[in-house]
């Protein structure tokens, strides 16, 4: 009674929120009559009216009452079903258009609802994405909404995965575009890899509705998308680890550590390991990559389990998501984790991958000026929301009274006792008619139960990631009369469940969850398979002690709450006090997957910001008239940073480095035969000055060589390219980095703060090599005609085999002289000459000098890796 007089005395935030919408939804309402007067043609004229009041100044929070009844009754004039939207979806698009996040319940119509923000926005001339999880859903509601943009004059598009990069322009042209997160992030990064202003697709980053919110910006939030070509290395050590990992015994030589899912080695571990790959110190800078893919072969083995984390499937192993039961295509685990798996699964090892780009999606969403979303199930992680995104999220109620019966959760000591009362209550409400929904973690659980109910005659379907393509076959179906569905969590999110004839008196559709899930959003979508709209519905966990969430984050609690109750062997205990510690923990693995992508964003912020500066001058680049004037800037500071390292005001004088100032200028194609008098007495500012006109010169001189317009696209086409050159390179650096700067803690330093001032230096120096790099380039390049040029790309080709042939003679007689001294010796009669010639060829020996290995420093004086620099 207390807590009831509470709650009216002081309305929670929600409340507030809603009471403030409530009055809009009405005005809305009251202009319903007038809208329904219009012909078909007024009401279309209605876009043009309003982009003109726009531009005179009317914001979009005026037209929004006006706008919203408009699209009302365009929806119910234009759509085959002739939707009208209710007063709730009305509420749902207030909040979506002012930037926050509408949760809905499943089945009360957020694809209509985003259709008002969406129309509204784009009377601005801003572009609107509506962002779907998957290409179906993105098609469907291009197609299913379209009839209501074009009726009201609006274009509509929508991006499908594999689409060429024409076609994909064109739908980007639209005012209103369909499509996945993926499929936008991914065009972003293409955009960014293009080298002609021709191939851009995405205009911009205004607005974008996110559907299934929860889903893209947590639950894929810490992947990172990613554009890759193959690397060099080889996947030899992948199939060797994996001959190693079955002689490691857990326990004795690694600890398992699933709770944070992270396995290391225990010292007599390091030891037997170091035997079995024959090196002497696994820890040592030269083994560094040895060392990590051993780990990754370790945790493949470990804690990635088949038929859960991945499936094998056509000889490939594929990713299957852990929220949504989907196969992830095209999608591999990084840092060869991946080619770990694919050695213990016993299929083809693909190479490791260079990164060409890449950017998580919480920091692609990021890029949006205005961002929303939708979504049955996102107050439980409202704090990330607002922390990450600054997105409140407004619970909006359902437009009929909720009536699912949502029963207590049953629970039992082991998994088999749990999975055989499933089959039972399955096999009851067969009988009886009731469809049921089956909720499964993981793919070898679906078919462990189909098993089960195999045994027993009761006809069902699975859906899982070995036939997602018969997705919406099944779930159309899942709500017909003694129809049994055993889904993975995909269970038809997004999609409808139809009841069937006479379900409504059965109860309605049935869910049954087999497990909780680490995340109460991921139960309560499971949940809300039932109970749409009004209808009847029910649902149940069925949970064990056994299972993952209780036996890692809360056993302890749990055993001991069953023993006060007195549970038996093979009985199952319904209470609520169990329900309440079965959250808590839930709760606690919440808050830990949170701080995890908290500490990964703000890792990644670094990064992102080096990658905007990056992005932002190669779209200058271009897309500018202006190359000429950024090449003097940059040729402005490139001798500013001459000047600054070898000749730095810093420094005495007599402290110069000026024989490193002429190797430096020989680079650029500059001779000079000053002494250190000569600088000294010249000073910096003169040899600036002087350095500044000669390269400057160069330069025109080469303008002229070429013809202005060739040499603007000759500057354009090489910054391009050195920049997306070192770009990469920086990507590979700024990895290596992120991966050992965990150790600086042991120093008691701040590992973030480190990686802030190593990452800053990283960039600083990538950036004034770019400058160089375009430069020198520039002040070398060669123009020949391209007949000459083949016929000296021939030349040099046979020259090539020439001496190919005479090496391969020489080698051939050199073998067989050490064959013949080798006899000599064997019989006492060698001539203990030691010389480099062939005592009977007289041909001199070629002795090929030896190559740097990959990991070596490079022989040019770089300090980077001989991979990183020359032997790139």
């Amino acid at each position: 009674m207390l807590s009831s007089i509470f709650k009216k005395l002081f309305k929670s935030y929600n409340e507030k929120q809603l009471e403030r919408i409530k009055p809009i939804v009405e005005n809305i309402n009251d202009l319903e009559p007038d809208m329904q007067e219009l012909s078909d043609d007024e009401l279309r004229a209605k876009t043009e009216e309003f982009k003109q009041r726009y531009q005179e100044g009317e914001d979009l929070d005026d037209l929004l009452p006006e706008a919203f009844a408009v699209v009302r009754e365009a929806s119910q004039r234009s759509t085959d079903e002739g939707f009208r939207h209710y007063d709730v979806q009305l509420m749902g698009g207030i909040v979506l258009h002012e930037g926050k996040i509408a949760e809905m319940k499943t089945g009360e119509g957020k694809t209509l609802a985003a259709t008002l923000p969406a129309y509204l926005n784009a009377l601005a001339g801003s572009q609107v994405h509506v962002v779907t999880v998957n290409d179906y859903l993105a098609r469907r509601d291009s197609e299913w909404m379209g009839q209501i943009y074009r009726f009201l004059g609006l274009s509509v598009g929508c991006i499908q995965n594999g689409m060429p990069p024409k076609e994909r322009k064109e739908q980007y042209e639209c005012d209103i575009v369909y499509g996945t997160n993926n499929e936008f992030g991914f065009d972003y990064l293409r955009d960014n890899m293009a080298y002609s202003s021709d191939d851009l697709v995405q205009p911009g980053h205004e607005f974008a509705i996110l559907d299934e919110v929860d889903s893209i910006l947590i639950d894929e939030a810490r992947t990172p998308l990613i554009i890759s070509g193959p690397a060099d290395d080889t996947t030899e050590d992948y199939r060797k680890f994996n001959r190693v990992i079955p002689s490691l015994e857990e326990g004795r030589d690694y600890e398992v550590d699933e709770k944070n899912k992270n396995v290391t080695l225990t010292e007599e571990g390091v030891v037997r390991a170091e035997n079995l790959l024959n090196i002497e110190n696994l820890y040592d800078n030269s083994n560094f990559k040895l060392n990590h893919r051993l780990n990754q072969a370790l945790r493949a083995h470990t804690l990635m389990k088949k038929d859960r984390d991945y499936i094998v499937k056509d000889g490939e192993v594929k990713i299957v998501d852990e929220f949504t039961g989907r196969v992830m295509e095209g999608r591999r685990f990084s840092e060869g984790l991946h080619q770990a798996i694919e050695a213990k699964e016993g299929v083809e090892v693909r190479k490791e991958t260079q990164t060409y780009a890449k950017i998580t999606l919480q920091n692609f969403f990021r890029k949006y000026n205005k961002l929303s979303g939708m979504t049955g199930t996102a107050k439980t992680e409202e704090d990330e929301f607002i922390d990450i995104y600054d997105m409140e999220v407004v619970v909006i109620p359902t437009n009929e009274p909720l009536i699912r019966d949502a029963m207590p959760d049953r629970i039992f000591r082991t998994e088999d006792q749990k999975f055989k009362a499933v089959a039972e209550e399955i096999e009851e409400l067969y009988e009886k008619g009731q469809p049921v929904l089956v909720g499964t973690v993981d793919v070898d659980k679906s078919e462990d139960l189909s098993r089960r109910l195999k045994k027993r005659g009761v006809p069902h379907n699975v859906l899982n990631a070995k036939n997602h393509e018969r997705e919406a076959e099944i779930i159309k179906d899942a709500g017909k009369k003694k129809n049994v569905t055993i889904a993975t969590n995909m269970a038809g999110r997004g999609t409808d469940i139809v009841l069937g004839e006479g379900v409504t008196d059965l109860g309605g559709l049935h869910v049954i969850g087999t497990e909780r899930h680490e995340s109460r959003r991921i139960d309560n979508q499971l949940r809300g398979r039932s109970g749409r709209q009004g209808d009847p519905g029910s649902s149940q966990f069925f949970i064990s002690l056994e299972d993952d969430l209780l036996r890692l984050f809360g056993s302890d609690n749990i055993s001991g709450i069953l023993d006060k109750l007195g549970l038996e062997e093979g009985e199952a205990i319904e209470h609520k006090m169990l329900d309440s510690a079965i959250e808590r923990a839930q709760k606690k693995v919440e808050e830990r997957h949170f701080e995890a992508r908290k500490a990964v964003l703000k890792y990644d912020d670094v990064l992102n910001k080096q990658r905007k500066v990056i992005y932002d001058q190669r779209q200058q680049i271009l897309t500018t008239d202006e190359i000429e004037e950024k090449l003097q800037r940059m040729l402005t500071r490139v001798i500013d940073d001459i000047i600054d390292q070898y000749l730095s005001e810093d420094l005495h004088p007599s402290d110069w480095n000026v024989e490193g100032l002429l190797t430096k200028l020989k680079f650029f194609r500059l001779e000079r035969d000053w002494d250190e008098e000569t600088v000294i007495e010249r000073g910096s500012e003169a040899v600036r000055e002087e350095l500044h006109e000669e390269m400057d010169q160069l330069l025109e001189n080469k303008k002229e060589e070429l013809g202005e317009e060739n040499f603007v696209e000759l500057a354009r086409q090489l910054a391009l390219r050195i920049i997306d050159r070192k770009w990469m390179s920086h990507l590979d650096n700024m990895q290596e980095l992120r991966q050992g700067i965990g150790l600086r803690a042991y120093g008691q330093k701040d590992p973030l703060t480190e990686f802030k001032f190593e990452s800053y230096e990283l960039f600083e120096n990538m950036n004034s090599s770019i400058r160089e790099d375009i430069i020198s380039s520039l002040l070398r390049v060669e123009v020949r005609d391209k007949k000459q040029a083949d016929r000296e790309s021939k030349s040099a080709q046979d020259r090539e085999d020439l001496e190919y042939e005479k090496k391969d003679v020489i080698a051939r007689k050199n073998r067989q002289q050490q064959q013949k001294s080798k006899a000599a010796a064997s019989s006492g009669t060698s001539s203990g000459k030691d010389s480099s010639k062939s005592e009977d060829s007289g041909v001199e020996t070629v002795v090929k000098p030896d190559e740097p290995g990959r990991n070596d420093p490079c022989h040019c004086g770089s300090g980077k890796k001989y991979k990183k620099c020359c032997g790139r």
